[in-house]
């Protein structure tokens, strides 16, 4: 009995445990079979769209949708601030989650099209380019800049004619090509080789290479040092340019670090561009010192004159004439001028198309460095019946001793800027010497004035007849500027915007009703005002008062008075040139000058004494 009442209870104490190991067991296989159905459940409902990745990867399937793109992956307010940089064109090809990814373009390149026009049409920034006001419209290279916004721009955009003047011109219309194909070659060549030199000497073993592309620089710089064309080329540069061509392939075909070689080529780029703004501003600067300076033959000219005065007496010659000097019936031409040639060009040229020379008489005002000389030549070289006066402004007694000096008619470069296109006018204006005229031709009450860069081609004795209703300045009129574009250098004086600029040059000069009006009073009162306030540019202080003085006091020539332009502009109309009754070469290029435009120079010299000894001694030849 015990023997079995002990076996019931042991079977009890051990069965309860191993019930509930069966229950876990029972328990878990349901579990699986549950998650077995469901997980097919959920891929077939297509439930999983609904989640994202946290790796922020696409799957293929969504990647290829095109629907999923966002329209402002591609942000339009940088657009339209001016640029769009290459990472971010192809961002827009991408789901917004996949920025870090490499950029596809070829996947969607339309996109990135159909946004571009709208950052090619925005305008060039205007505030990249220098501004100016009036305070700053003062002499530059002698001429004085115009007041508003003033700029020329050469081909690359940037500031030339503005900065640099006529000589930009100069250097467009004699630019040579260059046509020399090895020379380009080999510099090209030297170009590659300078840029991989460095890299190359840095690999290990190279020691031979390096050596050959350091021998075929050296060798090719000195080639180019001494040769301009392919002419001065020596005869072995075939050979020298294809061991270069091979150094170059060779250093070409190691692996280098792209970033060595960009470098150095954008050092060579740098130096290549500070040399050529510092040849620029050399060939501007010996462009003004020749243009502006009196040639050495010229001076030659001068000083034999002046010699050769005190060791002739020609006082009674200069008596005899005398008494045409101060009479009002003749035909009086004033002649401002410190150049031999080119006042003797003037005179001759009026005197050549004269029906009656007899009744004209020049003054030739100069200062006291030439009046000798000036003197001499006059006396020595007739011009038919005509009668010419020296004057010696320095010794000349006028009650406005302060602007006696000796000053030549001003000449002005005015440019002018807008957002579509730049253009450069020149002006040529009186000078404060002018305002004397009244005062030193006092029995005068008509005279033409000429400027000594002026070629008569016909008679002007209908000057003299001419009804100019009342006006005091018979003048050729430019009216490509008006005075409206100047207000803010001409100030908030009252005048007539619409009205066009006046050119000196050739003038017909009312002088009593100057003297009834009390212009040159008017005059030195506007230049006071100008200088007593910011502007301490005497030139830029007598070019306004210039235009306001004469302000209602113009009667416009017919155009065929007067061309102008000859000393700047290479695209002169000829037949303008071959009807018009007088040239003007106001401008840099004067037709006296190497620099002077070539096609203009015969108008010029067919009016020079080719056979004179003076010139000969000096070496001027016409």
């Amino acid at each position: 009995m015990k023997g079995g009442g002990g076996g019931g209870s042991g079977a009890s104490a051990y069965g309860f445990p191993a019930k509930r190991r069966w229950k876990g067991l029972v328990i878990g296989v349901l579990g699986l079979v549950f998650l077995s159905m469901l997980v097919p459940l959920v891929f077939l409902l297509g439930l999983y769209n609904g989640f994202h990745t946290t790796a922020g990867y696409a799957s293929d399937s969504q990647s290829s949708k095109p629907d999923v793109f966002q329209p402002n992956v591609i942000e339009p307010k940088k657009e339209v601030e001016g640029f769009i940089d290459e990472s971010r064109e192809t961002k827009g090809l991408q789901p917004p989650k996949v920025e870090e990814k490499p950029p596809k373009v070829e996947e969607k390149p339309r996109k990135v099209e159909e946004k571009r026009p709208k950052v090619e049409e925005k305008p060039p920034k205007v505030d990249a380019l220098p501004k100016h006001t009036h305070e700053n419209g003062t002499k530059v290279d002698g001429k004085v800049q115009a007041t508003h916004r003033m700029i020329a721009l050469d081909e690359s955009g940037k500031p030339c004619e503005w900065k640099f003047g006529s000589y930009c011109i100069w250097r467009e219309e004699n630019r040579e090509v260059i046509k020399d194909s090895m020379i380009k070659k080999l510099k090209d060549q030297l170009f590659v080789a300078r840029a991989y030199y460095p890299s190359i000497a840095k690999l290990p073993k190279q020691g031979k290479l390096t050596q050959e592309l350091k021998q075929n620089i050296q060798e090719l710089e000195r080639v180019l040092s001494e040769s301009t064309t392919d002419r001065d080329l020596p005869l072995q540069i075939e050979k020298k340019s294809l061991n270069m061509e091979a150094a170059i392939v060779k250093a070409k075909s190691f692996p280098l670090d792209c970033n060595n070689v960009d470098k150095k080529l954008r050092q060579i780029y740098d130096m290549t561009e500070d040399e050529a703004s510092f040849h620029m501003k050399q060939s501007a600067f010996l462009f003004q010192l020749a243009v502006q300076t009196m040639p050495k033959s010229l001076h030659c000219l001068s000083m034999q004159l002046t010699v050769e005065y005190f060791r002739t007496d020609s006082t009674n010659l200069e008596l005899s004439q005398a008494e045409k000097y101060a009479d009002p019936t003749l035909y009086h031409y004033i002649i401002f001028s410190k150049n031999i040639l080119a006042s003797s060009v003037v005179i001759n040229s009026t005197v050549s198309h004269a029906k009656e020379s007899g009744n004209q008489v020049f003054h030739v005002l100069t200062d006291g460095q030439n009046y000798f000389a000036m003197k001499l030549w006059f006396l020595r070289n007739s011009y038919k019946d005509a009668t010419v006066e020296v004057l010696n402004v320095d010794h000349l007694k006028l009650h406005d001793e302060e602007n006696a000096t000796f000053v030549l008619p001003q000449e002005f470069r005015i440019s002018f800027r807008t957002l579509t296109h730049s253009r450069t006018e020149y002006m040529s204006m009186f000078s404060h010497l002018h305002y004397l005229l009244p005062e030193i031709f006092k029995n005068l009450d008509k005279v033409v004035v000429l400027e000594d860069d002026v070629v008569v081609q016909r008679d002007l004795s209908a000057l003299w007849s001419l009804d100019m209703g009342g006006k005091v300045n018979g003048a050729a009129q430019s009216c490509h500027v008006r005075l409206g574009e100047l207000k803010s250098f001409l100030g908030e004086h009252s005048y007539n915007q619409d009205d066009c600029t006046w050119m000196s040059g050739l003038n017909v000069i009312d002088l009593a009703k100057w003297r009834e009006l009390d212009l040159s009073q008017i005059f030195r009162g506007l230049v006071s005002e100008k200088l007593s306030k910011q502007d301490k540019s005497t030139d830029a202080a007598a070019l306004r008062a210039s235009l306001l003085t004469f302000q209602g006091q113009v009667y416009a020539l017919d155009n065929s008075w007067s061309v102008y332009g000859l000393g700047h502009d290479y695209k002169v109309n000829v037949q303008d040139i071959e009807k018009a009754a007088t040239l003007h070469y106001n401008g840099y290029l004067k037709p006296w000058l190497e620099l002077g435009i070539p096609k203009y120079k015969a108008h010029w010299k067919k009016f020079l004494d080719r056979e004179d000894l003076f010139l000969s001694k000096c070496n001027i030849n016409p």
